[in-house]
């Protein structure tokens, strides 16, 4: 029984690390719409299953550059060196014998991993613009690298002749390219469900709490350095199997998978798509992609100024990207269904 004259003490707060059910159910939501517009795609673009394959694997980069920009607040220009390097090793892999496409992957996804700690360790020594121009000098040197080492990348021919066996050796690839976007379809799935899970782990409000303020959390007794070193990993683990992706369904490698401009482009369709959000990052690169191919086909010399026109108006009227339109449109409703109360 309490006494009536002695004040209650407030409980403290818990420190709830489980994610909310509403959290729960806005993740099912995206996974779910993920796989249903792939599907729907699958349907309704029979004949360009080619385009969205090359969606789904610039997603894989885009979903890694928001791992880094998004949560841990790291600006970087230079994710495609990982992309590149996926690429590479996959394509490689395969010329020496090796036709299994998750191998494949798992073993792109290891060389991505492996150049994210190794620059990683370089960058993040850094900080503020001299880390973003370290960034840059890695995809660039990357990049000279690959067009040197011809015996390993075929130079400025790129590698070509690429024969993927059948996935699990039941599902072969084929000319419409099904087989391919399926398998990139299912991947993206997977791996963006791993990541959500990852990203509301404790290791994950963590990562969010570096981005937001790495001194407080430094002061704290946090390990900054070294929770960024293992994003990072994880970003090029992630951005690598989306170039052994790419080198799988388009059968051939060039330097493109690893030049600057891929880099650039992935940062653009990560800000339009909304950054801190992993269905935002998707939505960013299927919007920017779709919009890309529709408007450069109708107007193959001015399609750059319609493009960004649209990247001017979103970020005027959507700062937070297309992914945050929904609550925005919710907020104005509730603003509006106030003022008609009143």
């Amino acid at each position: 029984m309490l006494s009536s004259g002695t004040p209650t003490a407030p409980a403290p707060p818990t420190a709830t690390m489980s994610p909310r059910p509403s959290r729960i159910v806005r993740d099912l939501a995206g996974l779910t719409a993920v796989a249903v517009a792939g599907i729907a795609g699958f349907y309704l673009f029979p004949n360009d299953l080619g385009l969205l394959t090359r969606m789904v694997s610039a997603a894989f980069l885009v979903v890694s550059l928001d791992l880094l920009v998004g949560y841990a607040g790291v600006a970087t220009l230079g994710q495609a060196a990982m992309f590149g390097l996926g690429a590479y090793a996959a394509a490689n892999t395969n010329l020496a014998g090796v036709q299994e496409p998750l191998v494949m992957v798992l073993i792109g996804g290891l060389a991505g991993a492996l150049g994210g700690l190794v620059s990683g360790a370089i960058v993040l020594r850094a900080h503020g613009l001299p880390r973003l121009v370290l960034t840059i000098a890695v995809v660039q040197l990357a990049h000279e690298a690959a067009n040197k080492l011809s015996a390993w990348t075929g130079g400025s021919d790129g590698l070509s002749g690429l024969e993927p066996g059948p996935v699990l050796g039941l599902f072969r690839f084929d000319l419409y390219g099904r087989t391919g976007f399926l398998f990139s379809l299912v991947l993206l799935v997977i791996t963006l469900a791993v990541l959500v899970r990852l990203t509301r782990s404790p290791f994950g409000l963590k990562v969010r709490a570096i981005g937001r303020d790495p001194g407080r959390v430094r002061t704290m007794g946090g390990a900054v350095l070294p929770t960024l070193l293992v994003v990072y990993t994880i970003a090029g683990l992630v951005a690598g199997m989306g170039g052994a992706l790419e080198a799988i369904a388009a059968g051939v490698v060039g330097l493109d998978a690893i030049s600057f401009e891929r880099s650039a482009t992935a940062l653009v369709m990560l800000v339009l798509g909304g950054a801190g959000s992993l269905f935002g990052a998707v939505l960013g690169t299927v919007v920017f992609m779709g919009f890309e191919h529709i408007v450069s086909a109708s107007n193959p010399f001015h399609w750059l100024i319609v493009v960004g026109v649209m990247l001017v108006a979103v970020v005027l009227f959507l700062p937070r990207g297309l992914g945050s339109a929904a609550a925005e449109l919710q907020r104005l409703a509730r603003i509006a269904g106030l003022g008609g109360a009143r």
